[in-house]
């Protein structure tokens, strides 16, 4: 049966997939969700045998209903390939008793490829799909991987362009160079003078501009999404959790049938969200933990039940989850409330008057499966060191922050299911502060030598990533603030 898309806030509703992906945000400011979230109809037996591509295929199809399978299976194809630099896509690796999802394995070395490396494809045949003569211009805030991981899925893709806005001095130098050295004719990225927030908040502005839509139009542009607000990135990160399980059990590590709990660093909500979808669709998967750094806005919504973004925001070692409006925690709501769009939007109204809102009680019972707990700078730092030294396994910061709330989880609970880590990012992304958590402070070093220290003292080489970054000439050096992003992209597109 076909699968609808509606808006969180009611606005739209009876989308198909294609439309919903093209669209990225529905017209009301509401995020697009399926009208029920099917079950998979394969076995973990038959998953087991699977490749990462056809599991993503015998998910993906699911959700996405009016792409045939032809169609499908070719963008499957054209993401999955030797961008990646293994062909399982995503590794599990086993250390310190967990186990360690590594999505970092593409072009950018952030788990960000497995959902952007697709999201071009899908969105370039929904076009064709419904005769979208437009060029379309793909709008994204990051806080650091974002942006990277969408200009290199974009550029120079036919009938697209990308504009990225980060936050000035809220992104590691590593993550700043990936983005103003892109290539790509059709790319652009700006520096914000403000936090992720303020990135986030200026692109939901534009969308919500009616006029600036219209003056688009007029001119041949149309906007999109590559924000995990869009469905065409939320629903390709379920496929890796259901990998994960499947392989889990292939290699013997765990039983079919046999729960495991998932831990994810988390800032916008997105990569936990997906794997409570895949619980949804069938997957062993017991509680869903929570991690955030300091910025402990959902750590504190968990807690108490009222999510409030009304407080100091704090730059940290983990700059991917310097978040403290977290957009994909409106899915769930909308779903905790019984998919109750005019609750949904009256809190949303809430979050943007107030700066916070609570749900009730049956809300809160309805979101039992997660539990959230967050981790301090020396923390994450201890825990990288720790688990480095006890067995060689070197993780990034993001990463860091989730295996430390595991720890925590483990202890307040005494709950001894076997733990699924998912590890965002390489090392190298962040090396000065990983290289600091197991070495100490290093004086006097740029980058690059920290990359190259950091190589030499784990035995890991240097991915292509960065090296290509090395000695790769700025292109991009725009910057602005928040209140000027819209004339920014209007410059941009000579509107």
């Amino acid at each position: 049966m076909n699968i609808t898309y509606q808006s969180t806030r009611g606005g739209e509703k009876g989308l198909t997939a294609s439309q919903a992906i093209l669209k990225g945000l529905a017209c009301d400011g509401g995020l697009f969700m399926p009208d029920r979230i099917p079950k998979l109809d394969v076995s973990i037996e038959e998953l087991a045998k699977m490749t990462y591509q056809e599991t993503a295929y015998e998910v993906m199809k699911l959700f996405l209903t009016d792409f045939t399978e032809e169609e499908l299976k070719t963008c499957i194809a054209g993401a999955y390939d030797e961008k990646f630099d293994c062909p399982e896509i995503a590794v599990l690796s086993k250390a310190d008793g967990d186990y360690y999802l590594e999505l970092y394995h593409g072009s950018t070395i952030a788990f960000k490829d497995m959902a952007l490396s697709i999201l071009p494809h899908l969105m370039t045949t929904a076009a064709k799909k419904n005769g979208v003569d437009n060029e379309i211009v793909i709008l994204a805030a990051t806080s650091g991987d974002t942006g990277k991981a969408g200009m290199a899925g974009f550029a120079d893709v036919p009938g697209t362009r990308i504009i990225v806005f980060y936050p000035k001095g809220g992104v590691s130098r590593i993550q700043e160079l990936q983005m103003v050295t892109q290539k790509g004719e059709n790319t652009a990225v700006a520096a914000i003078r403000g936090n992720f927030d303020d990135a986030q908040t200026g692109v939901k502005k534009i969308f919500g501009d009616r006029e600036f839509e219209k003056r688009l139009a007029e001119k041949g542009f149309q906007l999109s999404s590559a924000n995990s607000i869009n469905v065409g990135r939320l629903v390709p990160q379920i496929v890796y959790y259901v990998y994960a399980y499947a392989k889990l059990v292939e290699n013997g590590e765990i039983e079919n049938g046999e729960v495991i709990n998932v831990t994810v660093p988390t800032g916008n909500f997105g990569n936990i969200l997906a794997a409570y979808l895949a619980k949804q669709m069938g997957m062993p998967i017991g509680r869903l933990i929570c991690a955030s750094n300091e910025n402990k806005v959902l750590y504190d919504f968990f807690s108490t039940g009222t999510y409030d973004r009304e407080r100091p925001f704090i730059l940290t070692s983990s700059p991917s989850m310097d978040i403290l409006i977290s957009s994909n925690l409106e899915r769930l709501i909308y779903l905790s409330c019984g998919c109750d769009e005019a609750k949904t939007a009256e809190l949303m109204r809430e979050l943007s008057a107030d700066g916070k809102y609570t749900v009730t009680e049956e809300m809160r019972e309805f979101m039992a499966d997660f539990w959230g707990g967050y981790a301090g700078e020396e923390e994450n730092a201890g825990v990288i060191r720790s688990v480095f030294e006890s067995c060689g396994y070197l993780m990034d910061t993001h990463t860091g922050v989730a295996a430390a709330v595991s720890r925590q989880y483990k202890k307040e609970t005494g709950d001894g299911r076997k733990m699924l880590i998912a590890s965002t990012a390489s090392p190298f992304k962040f090396s000065g502060s990983v290289l600091e958590a197991i070495r100490g402070p290093q004086e006097g070093m740029d980058e690059f030598a920290v990359v190259d220290e950091l190589s030499r003292v784990s035995g890991v080489p240097v991915p292509a990533a960065v090296e290509e970054i090395r000695t790769a000439p700025i292109r991009h050096n725009r910057e602005c603030g928040p209140e000027e992003m819209e004339a920014l992209v209007a410059e941009i597109l000579g509107c």
